[in-house]
């Protein structure tokens, strides 16, 4: 499995488009942007949310709309947390595999049950066609901090690493709400609060951070 944990500088210059980090507001703010994507569900959405709590901290969750279907009490507690909301599709599709009208009418239909302005695509792949089209919609978030999570192979202290050394004011950080990234999430996610906050670092939302301009 090949994937980058910190994405190129040289790639976020060439989509200028899409959000891979926001920018600074104040020199020397130190904020980053915790996101997760592919939930919620019951056996891991609840607990980043304790977490979250104990740190003050506020994140964004890109939802898949199946899941906002079939677990509206979890999606409740994210929103009602005062966390930012992000469309993820309905069913996890890939823009590559996927016609553009198939796309954008998952899309819609995550749109229906969590109204949003932000969206992520799931993989990070979409097609041109695809992102010319959205962005007159949504403000679409991509990232600049992979923390691998998901990858069951990865050992937990590496996606810890992962974070830690990639990281820079404004940074976006992508975690799972996943039984798949379950085992690394619920290492890493309470160390990364932990070591950051005590460095003086701060974790608010997209939408909280944005404002009215995204």
């Amino acid at each position: 499995m090949f994937y980058l944990i910190k994405t190129p500088t040289w790639l976020q210059k060439f989509f200028p488009d899409l959000l891979w980090r926001v920018p600074q507001k104040q020199p020397g703010e130190k904020i980053l942007h915790l996101t997760f994507d592919d939930g919620p569900i019951p056996e891991i959405t609840p607990w980043v949310l304790e977490i979250l709590e104990k740190h003050a901290a506020k994140a964004t969750f890109f939802v898949v709309g199946d899941n906002v279907r079939k677990h509206p009490q979890v999606f409740e507690k994210v929103k009602s947390a005062g966390h930012s909301i992000g469309n993820h599709t309905f069913n996890h599709l890939s823009g590559w595999k996927t016609d553009n009208k198939t796309y954008f009418e998952n899309i819609e239909k995550c749109q229906a049950l969590a109204p949003t302005p932000l969206f992520r695509p799931p993989y990070g792949r979409m097609r041109f066609s695809q992102s010319r089209f959205l962005k007159k919609k949504y403000r679409i978030v991509m990232w600049d901090v992979l923390s691998g999570d998901f990858d069951q192979k990865l050992a937990p202290e590496k996606c810890l690493d992962n974070v830690l050394k990639n990281i820079q004011p404004g940074s976006i950080i992508v975690f799972h709400d996943s039984l798949k990234a379950e085992k690394n999430l619920r290492y890493v996610l309470p160390k990364i609060l932990d070591i950051l906050s005590g460095q003086g670092w701060k974790f608010e939302s997209l939408a909280g951070n944005l404002g009215n301009g995204y």
